[in-house]
């Protein structure tokens, strides 16, 4: 089955890149052997579709356009299918296979995995991999668990507005939010979504991980501008918590919290098992303070441990 499969792959890339003019389903059904054995339209339209995606999945760039006679036709011009001459040294070439190792996700892992190995087969010089040879107990990974990353990443590719219900931190419930996304970000360890929420008319940034159900797709073209990809960076960073604006005084039980004491400006370890720390404080340090639960402690200012206590209570009540 598998080589059936990849005989009509290549059949159908073939009549795609040797065509000067579209081709029509109809056509196309015509000249592969495969297409004509389908038991009847329904099924070769499935199988047809079905060659087609993963034809682009693989890089093919195939076109759809009408043809004279009012039909949709398909072909992919050889000059949007080659790429230029490409030259890597020695450590160009082990960067982009370290870069490789680096996602875990599936998706990401395949199309990396691929990559390589069509730069190797167009020459690209061999690297000593050193993190093969030496294994190291620090591996370069990003990991990707939110289901939600997968669907925004295709999203922010091809420039498709979204429809997903999300949860505030505050809230016991989610709200359904229409974006245009822009670009996805990781900051300590966790993925954000930058994009342009059509109901607010404005930038807003949303986490992965209190994004419910199914990412949806919606058709049309972004209302918005799309900024420089720089910008949208210090945005994530700044709804991150990244940016502090002032100081926050804390205590945080002994042995916890060990990234906030990464952080901190300083530390007083106290007799009683809680020790006092002062910590930047900016947009978003309300919720991350949240995730250490009981173990933390907001002693001032007055306006982050209220906001503290609002998030909690929300999570009591579910």
């Amino acid at each position: 089955m598998a080589i059936a499969k990849a005989e009509r792959l290549m059949n159908l890339a073939l009549c795609l890149l040797g065509t000067r003019r579209p081709l029509s389903k109809r056509e196309l059904r015509g000249s592969i052997e495969a297409y004509l054995e389908a038991a009847g339209d329904e099924a070769f339209n499935r199988m047809f579709e079905r060659d087609k995606d993963d034809l682009r999945e693989l890089g093919l760039v195939i076109e759809t356009v009408e043809n004279l006679d009012g039909e949709t036709g398909y072909l992919a011009r050889r000059d949007s299918n080659r790429l230029p001459p490409i030259t890597l040294d020695a450590e160009e070439a082990a960067a982009l296979g370290l870069a490789a190792k680096v996602w875990q996700q599936a998706r990401l892992a395949g199309a990396a995995s691929g990559a390589l190995q069509k730069l190797r087969a167009a020459g690209m010089p061999e690297a000593d991999d050193t993190y093969e040879a030496q294994p190291s107990a620090l591996e370069p990974r990003i990991p990707v668990h939110e289901a939600a990353f997968e669907p925004l990443m295709l999203a922010c590719r091809d420039r498709r507005p979204v429809v997903f219900d999300y949860r505030k931190a505050n809230s016991a419930r989610p709200e359904t939010r229409q974006v245009e996304p822009w670009t996805l970000e990781c900051w300590r360890g966790h993925w954000y979504l930058a994009g342009w929420d059509r109901e607010r008319g404005a930038e807003r940034v949303f986490r992965l991980s209190r994004i419910t159900g199914k990412v949806r797709s919606r058709a049309g073209a972004f209302t918005a501008p799309v900024p420089d990809v720089v910008t949208v960076r210090e945005t994530v960073e700044s709804w991150a918590g990244e940016t502090a604006t002032r100081s926050a005084r804390i205590r945080l039980r002994a042995g916890c919290g060990y990234p906030l004491r990464a952080r901190a400006q300083s530390v007083r370890e106290g007799a009683d098992g809680w020790d006092e720390l002062e910590i930047p404080y900016g947009h978003g340090l309300d919720a991350w303070l949240v995730e250490f639960g009981p173990d933390v402690v907001v002693l001032e200012p007055a306006d982050l441990r209220a906001d503290v206590v609002d998030r909690l209570r929300a999570v009591a009540k579910g």
